[in-house]
């Protein structure tokens, strides 16, 4: 009880430059404090091997679960990626089967022997007369020959 009663609380009443005399406020007696200096410098840390250790078991678990996350993240994000490229390619493919349809068709528009007739006709070239043609086939005996291919022979560098 009597460590109760020695207690002293109160405000700090702020230091006016123009009152030079503190005031206490309600009654209560006001609290100075003084500035202590205190001097560290022959204090010498002592290392402890127990909280050093788990320190390090601690930042070593830390680091293995960050690049466990991190493969993860990778992983995941890779996977994502793959999955764009092979939307992307399905969708190039399906633009390349429609320009090759096209294609084929305009191909087939341009083959078409009554089209190449009318075209040839207003060129002014005309059917070929008999004779004019002539066959390159090998069986044709008595037909002079018009080109003829050779055998070539390889000779190696020593």
């Amino acid at each position: 009880m009597a460590a109760t009663a020695m207690q002293i609380t109160g405000m700090i009443t702020p230091v006016d430059s123009r009152a030079s005399v503190r005031r206490s406020v309600a009654g209560i007696t006001p609290e100075f404090y003084f500035q202590k200096t205190i001097d560290n410098s022959r204090l010498v840390k002592v290392s402890d091997p127990q909280r050093r250790r788990e320190i390090r078991i601690f930042s070593a678990a830390v680091a293995a679960l960050f690049m466990v996350m991190m493969f993860y993240a990778w992983q995941h994000f890779s996977s994502i990626e793959y999955g764009y490229r092979v939307e992307a390619q399905k969708a190039e493919r399906e633009r390349l089967v429609e320009v090759n349809r096209r294609l084929t068709l305009e191909a087939a528009s341009l083959r078409d022997p009554g089209r190449i007739d009318a075209l040839a006709r207003k060129m002014g070239l005309e059917s070929t007369q008999p004779g004019q043609v002539i066959r390159l086939n090998p069986e044709d005996v008595g037909a002079p020959i018009m080109a003829q291919a050779t055998a070539v022979a390889v000779i190696t560098a020593q």
